[in-house]
């Protein structure tokens, strides 16, 4: 049922991440609220005339936590407050209530809820969450609040409320980055009503899990709130010579504080901590028939040896202001510091079965230590000129980025090396990036219910790399100077509140200097266009949102990822990826919701890169899989009972490194498609929830992540069981 008139769209749940615990003032609760307060009032005024008597004032709080479903009623993506519905591009939202559903730890496995989206692995290179959308690199577009979050590094979700993915080109919206779409973390922030809970996990292959959100608070409009989690996973896999597994081990702590919620002027303070000691898991070769070696992802073997290591600290500290100027009016600034630190030494499955000890030419090492300065100021306001209401968005931007990589130096023997973090084989390659930036949007209704959006951005980018190579410590250095201009538009039809067509344009860029990387540096930018035809409706009276996208993206000087092969600095002159989008999120009935979508892609490359193989054209790019498809659905049963299942899917891809020279036939390697099925059942009361999430229900053997270079493929999640409880207070 297609709605028809825009009063019949239910008003969105109230969202803990968005409106800091007050009820806006459009909720059907403040009528109701008014009433009741108005009859104390006159009750009161009424027994002070005839008894002389002053009552204690009476203080009305809400002690009920609202969360968003599996559909998100709000967004920030587009840099202002608005909708998923309202935005003039495809936009898929990861909900906490799904998140919780299905026991999601890590951004990846959240991330696994929205199609078109694969997986690269890269410990000798891009390492850290890597993924692909739309079959372009995301490693530079992932963000935290708004806020580029670029070091390489293994994100959890303990701290997030929702993932929201904007896709298509960004710039114009986020500076520099690629065609396939932005990835934004929205943390949890403090809130004025109080939330408490408490929660451990227990599960197959040594899984062991605890976390707590608390909130509390501490005056009229300040609050405190406070997430943790420690986390430990064995695995099936194994050295079958040394007995070594891989391993993950991490703890994070995210306090904050947030004074003036509600009122005109918002401060939220806000600290992230999270470690990681894991031991890394390169995964198996291809075989020789193209194809990953079945007989070792069966038997599980793994390469690994015991001192291998894959360590990390992250550190981010935040200030949030915001400054309601008038009901229309807001101004935001945002103030972020962040450290990153890693290392690690992992063992790439080369040279036949694993072996008690590891050779120094398998040994894949780095150790990175990063430091990042962000100020972002912005403003937004309404007004009409000449009868036409304008939706105006302005600000500013500037990133510091200071960037040192070493290689660590082997301890032991070719035969038996060792490496610690700290021990370098020399000076480290670094690079600092001063980033500026102006941006300005406006988005006109010119005739009633259609708009017509038209934003520019301008940045400039100053770089310094020095890069140190050979065994006598050979030092080169470049600097460059970057300035672009970036573009979005967008027309949009929305005949009434349940129904938006829309029709948009953007560009996005990458300097020579981005992420690091300058080996490209005789080369112009990476440019890219997309192009987007997208409807959205609202059915069941708003419960449930509908979402179809056709898009075609082309992307010229399309770079490396990877680090080590400065040689294949330009993967391809230009590509091109078409493809359509469906998408469906909310609440079927009172008792059945469900979030899932599908993605059909055609992606081929039409020009290669100067002096490469001239068979890659016409060829698919990497790890672009025609149809990735995904389903999550629940059901209330009774009593607190809930029960859930779904699966996720993706066809085959290629995993190869196009810039490879020569005229040898096109012949890659192939990751077989596959579909991985989980289930989940519930029993939840007020103060409490227990919880079984079964995750690979049917134990397939299926290949989850591509490895840069093409060689090697990462074997996905096993059958496991795990069992949670929580405990709210």
């Amino acid at each position: 049922m297609i709605l028809n008139n825009r009063e019949k769209v239910k008003a969105p749940a109230l969202s803990s991440s968005t409106v800091s615990g007050v009820v806006e003032e459009k909720r059907p609760l403040l009528p109701l609220g008014a009433m009741v307060v108005a009859s104390l009032l006159g009750a009161a005024k009424t027994a002070v005339a005839e008894e002389e008597k002053t009552l204690a004032p009476v203080t009305v709080t809400a002690t009920a936590e609202a969360r968003d479903g599996l559909r998100a009623t709000q967004t920030r993506v587009g840099r202002v407050l608005q909708d998923p519905h309202d935005v003039p591009q495809s936009v898929v939202t990861v909900t906490r209530s799904l998140m919780d559903e299905q026991d999601v730890n890590t951004l990846r496995e959240a991330l696994r809820n929205v199609p078109g989206l694969t997986f690269n692995a890269a410990e000798g290179g891009r390492s850290g969450d890597n993924m692909m959308l739309r079959g372009f690199y995301t490693f530079g577009d992932i963000y935290l609040d708004g806020v580029r979050d670029t070091a390489q590094y293994n994100r959890e979700t303990f701290n997030i409320e929702q993932v929201d993915v904007l896709r298509g080109a960004a710039a114009m919206l986020f500076g520099r980055g690629q065609a396939g779409g932005v990835i934004n973390q929205v943390s949890k922030t403090p809130m004025l009503y109080g939330i408490n809970r408490a929660g451990v996990g227990v599960g197959s292959d040594g899984y062991a899990a605890f976390n707590a959100d608390l909130n509390q608070r501490v005056g009229e409009t300040s609050a405190i709130r406070v997430n943790m989690m420690a986390r430990e996973e064995d695995s099936t896999r194994s050295n079958p010579v040394a007995g070594t597994t891989p391993n993950i081990q991490r703890a994070g702590f995210a306090p904050s504080v947030a004074f003036g919620l509600g009122t005109d002027h918002e401060l939220t303070l806000s600290y992230y901590y999270l470690m990681t000691s894991d031991r890394p898991d390169y995964g198996v070769p291809f075989a020789t028939n193209r194809r990953p070696n079945e007989s070792y992802a069966k038997s599980g073997a793994y390469w690994g040896v015991n001192g291998n290591f894959d360590d990390s600290d992250t550190n981010i500290g935040t200030l949030n202001y915001v400054y309601k100027i008038a009901p229309d009016t807001q101004w935001r600034t945002v103030l972020r510091a962040a450290n990153y630190k890693r290392s690690y030494w992992a063992v790439a499955p080369q040279g036949g079965a694993p072996t008690q000890y590891s050779l120094a030419s398998q040994a894949k090492t780095r150790e990175t230590d990063v430091d990042n300065i962000a100020l972002q100021s912005d403003i937004n306001t309404t007004f009409n000129t000449f009868g036409m209401k304008n939706e105006f968005l302005a600000g500013f931007e500037y990133l510091y980025e200071d960037s040192q990589r070493w290689s660590l130096r082997n301890l032991g023997t070719a035969t038996r090396p060792m490496y610690r973090s700290g021990e370098f084989t020399g000076p480290p390659n670094t690079y600092r990036g001063n980033s500026y930036a102006i941006f300005a949007q406006d988005t006109v209704e010119f005739v009633k219910n259609w708009k017509f959006l038209v934003g520019v951005r301008r940045d400039e980018i100053r770089a310094d790399y020095v890069s140190i190579t050979g065994a006598n410590n050979a030092r080169s250095a470049f600097s460059g100077d970057f300035g672009e201009w970036s573009y979005r538009t967008g027309l949009s039809w929305q005949p009434d509140a349940a129904q938006h067509y829309y029709l948009s344009w953007s560009d996005t860029f990458s300097p020579t200097a981005d992420l690091y990387q300058l080996s490209g540096s005789a080369y112009p930018p990476e440019r890219g266009e997309v192009a987007e035809l997208g409807a959205k409706w609202l059915l069941l009276d708003g419960d449930l949102a509908l979402r179809t996208a056709l898009f075609t993206a082309e992307k010229t000087w399309e770079r490396s990822t990877d680090l080590d092969s400065p040689q294949y600095a330009i993967l391809t002159k230009k590509r091109r990826t078409n493809g359509v989008e469906v998408e469906v999120a909310g609440r079927i009935t009172d008792k059945w919701e469900a979030f899932g979508g599908v993605a059909f892609m055609s992606a081929e490359i039409l020009e290669v890169a100067p002096n490469a193989n001239r068979n890659n054209i016409g060829q698919t790019p990497r790890n672009t899989p025609q149809q990735t498809a995904n389903l999550w659905t629940t059901y209330k049963l009774f009593d607190g009972w809930k029960i859930g299942g779904g699966f996720e899917s993706k066809s085959e891809r290629y995993g190869y490194n196009p810039a490879a020279g020569g005229t040898a036939a096109f012949n890659p390697n192939i990751a077989p498609g596959y579909v991985r099925w989980d289930a989940m059942v519930a029993y939840e009361q007020p103060k409490y929830k227990i919880q079984l999430n079964i995750q690979n229900v049917f134990d397939k053997l299926y290949y989850d992540a591509i490895y840069d270079n093409g060689g090697f493929v990462y074997v996905g999640q096993p059958q496991r069981f795990i069992l949670s409880a929580e405990y709210k207070f």
